[in-house]
C-alpha cells in the first residue's frame, strides 16, 4: 500500500473518490437525497444598467440551503437589499424542499447581517484565518 499526496488531478481517481462515498452514503441512508438532486443558483441584484451590485451563490442539497458567497457593493450597503437577497434565496430553497440553511462567515464579514436575519451561530472557529475566526450559523426554514 502506498500514500500519494498530489496537487495534480487525476480525473478516474477522483470519480473512484466521489464514487465511493456516494455507495457507502446511499448504503447507510437508503432514503438520502442523490446527488443529483443538487441545484446551484444565483440570486443577483442589478442597478438600473443592469450591472450586477451584489448577490448570491447558493446551493441546495441534502434539505439544506448552502450559502456559499454573498456580496454587495458598497452601493447596496445598508438599504435592505441583502435581506431582500436572503429572502429570495430561501424562498427559492424552500421551493427545492430545503428545510434549513447553513452559512460560513468570517469575523470581519457577515455575522451580524446573518444572525439579524434570524441565524443562529453554531460555532466559531478561532484563529481561522490566522488572527481571525470563521463562525458557522444556520436557520430553520
Amino acid at each position: 500500500m502506498t500514500i500519494e499526496v498530489t496537487t495534480q488531478l487525476d480525473p478516474i481517481a477522483s470519480k473512484t473518490l466521489s464514487d465511493g462515498i456516494v455507495r457507502y452514503n446511499r448504503a447507510s441512508v437508503p432514503d438520502l437525497e442523490p446527488n443529483e438532486a443538487e441545484v446551484k443558483f444565483f440570486v443577483y441584484a442589478k442597478n438600473a444598467k443592469n450591472q450586477v451590485t451584489g448577490g448570491i451563490r447558493a446551493t441546495c442539497y441534502w434539505n439544506t440551503l448552502h450559502i456559499e458567497l454573498l456580496w454587495l457593493s458598497e452601493e447596496c450597503r445598508g438599504e435592505g437589499i441583502g435581506k431582500r437577497l436572503i429572502e429570495s434565496a430561501e424562498n427559492f430553497a424552500k421551493t427545492h424542499n430545503c428545510e434549513k440553511a447553513f452559512v460560513e462567515t468570517t469575523s470581519w464579514q457577515a455575522k451580524p447581517f446573518y444572525e439579524k436575519n434570524g441565524y443562529v451561530l453554531l460555532a466559531s472557529f478561532n484563529g481561522r484565518p490566522k488572527g481571525h475566526s470563521t463562525h458557522y450559523l444556520t436557520k430553520d426554514l
